[in-house]
């Protein structure tokens, strides 16, 4: 048992759980953070392999200019200056490559509109439609654009949340390939022809299109900054302390157990791991069972296979920009259909070596489903067979063999590589089946995925991207959202926008 009582307890280091910790900090609040692995961060995590570092998930982000959401919102946290940027190319932060044919994704409403103008110079009245509708989708919310709450602006979002991106994206045009180029970075949300919500498209892609960033140096910087903020301001980040129980006083939350049995004791109790995750640690009873069969039946978006590759010195150049491949036009709903062969596309970048104008390594990403690993689900890290060892090995092969059609000589190359299955992002990160983005939105049924950060238990709330929309942009709207269940949002909101 532990001396202390804070405040506020937050379960898991993840860009959530540190953000809310930061906010709830600066306020005057006594926060300890908990973590059940050596290092902190989640998907911020970054690993070290024969010298290069790699990022296990974020490794770009958006709306960094001067006056956008996450450059207010990082001013009013003490954190640029601290973290080292990179803006990607402006004419292209994305390309998009379907089938070797090349088309840049620009940042600046007006450079990405002329720039796909030119590809594509007779459909500009659909190109202008849907940029229109990206930012209609963008001004519809107070919070993006750092307004003081409305309730209007909720029941405005919900009807956006109603709305089919693929719907959308058909309704705009019979010209297959500019409807392709408009979603083969998909990837991002994970898009589902069935299932994905306009809102969704709408905002990653806003996000990007406003300011497109890299943290040159991996992302765990930025947890370490949040970590060190919270812990000048006299709370705590503490790891290998995995949080295995909560213990009541009546209705409330006194405590939580972690793995060692010590108890950690809070006035209230944020949880940042999944929710389904979080439930089965609350003994029966104490949440309604709707709720529970609720969230127990929602899905989860696919996850993904990781290749990494370190590269022979001064072979490859780097490229500051971000490459999104598919076979062809079909890019939707990739590697998670019978008829696509894996891998059907992938993301790749590349990181820079030291002073130079070379890359270090390069990175793949391909969506991969757990049904995939399943097979190997109760093992461990390091400890899964020579058969799993075959499996990883087989679709590395298949990937660098895509590439080769972009880069004969990359075998050749290339130093070694290293491999992440949906296991490996299961164990690491905490998220059911290794997801990459948790629960899955769906437009059908807006209410039903909607994941609320209060529930029946007075003193514990949600955050992450499960009760918003996932990735740096939603994760960090849903902090505002746990916080403002603790100060004024108005007051929080006003000091984001006013911080310089």
């Amino acid at each position: 048992m532990t001396d202390e009582k804070y405040d506020i307890v937050i379960i898991g280091s993840g860009l959530g759980g540190l953000l809310c910790g930061n906010i709830l900090a600066l306020e005057g609040h006594k926060v300890c953070v908990l973590e059940k692995h050596h290092q902190i961060g989640g998907n911020l995590q970054t690993f070290k392999r024969d010298g290069c570092i790699f990022d296990t998930g974020m490794h770009y982000v958006g709306c960094l200019n001067k006056g956008e959401i996450i450059y207010q919102l990082y001013s009013y946290l003490n954190i640029l200056g601290r973290i080292d940027l990179q803006k990607l190319d402006i004419d292209g932060f994305d390309i998009i490559d379907i089938a070797g044919d090349e088309y840049n994704l620009a940042q600046g409403y007006d450079n990405f509109s002329a720039t796909l103008k030119s590809y594509f110079p007779d459909e500009a009245d659909v190109i202008d439609k849907y940029v229109n509708e990206l930012k209609d989708n963008w001004d519809s919310s107070g919070f993006l654009n750092l307004r003081d709450f409305n309730p209007d602006d909720f029941a405005a979002s919900l009807e956006k949340h109603s709305a089919s991106a693929y719907e959308f994206i058909e309704s705009l045009s019979d010209n297959e390939r500019l409807k392709a180029v408009l979603t083969c970075n998909n990837g991002l949300f994970a898009g589902s022809k069935e299932k994905t919500p306009l809102y969704v498209l709408a905002n990653i892609n806003n996000f990007f299109i406003k300011s497109a960033w890299r943290l040159s140096g991996g992302g765990s910087q930025l947890a370490d900054v949040l970590k060190e903020n919270i812990e000048n301001l006299g709370g705590k980040v503490l790891t290998k302390k995995e949080v295995v129980g909560f213990n009541f006083n009546e209705k409330d939350i006194e405590s939580v157990t972690v793995n060692n049995n010590e108890k950690y004791y809070a006035d209230r109790f944020i949880s940042n791991t999944h929710p389904q995750v979080t439930i089965d640690m609350i003994e029966t009873g104490r949440l309604r069972k709707p709720f529970i069969s609720r969230l127990k039946s929602l899905k989860n978006t696919i996850s993904s296979f990781s290749l990494f590759l370190v590269l022979k010195k001064d072979t490859f150049k780097h490229i500051n920009h971000n490459v999104y491949y598919s076979k062809d036009n079909n890019v939707w709903d990739i590697n998670n259909k019978p008829e696509h062969i894996w891998p059907h596309g992938y993301l790749m970048y590349t990181t820079p070596a030291p002073n130079s104008e070379f890359a270090e390594s390069i990175t793949f990403v391909s969506m991969m489903k757990f049904s995939d690993v399943e097979k190997w689900s109760d093992t461990t890290i390091e400890k899964r067979g020579d058969e799993y060892k075959a499996f990883k090995k087989e679709k590395a092969e298949a990937l660098i063999d895509l590439f080769e059609k972009r880069q004969p000589n990359i075998r050749e190359i290339t130093k070694s590589y290293y491999t992440a299955t949906p296991l490996t992002y299961r164990d690491y990160t905490g998220t059911v089946e290794g997801s990459m983005y948790g629960i899955e939105k769906d437009y059908h049924h807006p209410l039903k995925t909607f994941v609320p950060v209060k529930n029946k238990i007075p003193n514990l709330y949600f955050t992450g991207q499960n009760i918003n929309i996932h990735g740096m942009l939603g994760v960090s709207m849903g902090a505002l959202i746990t916080c403002a269940y603790f100060m004024d949002l108005n007051k929080l909101i006003k000091n984001i926008r006013e911080a310089e």
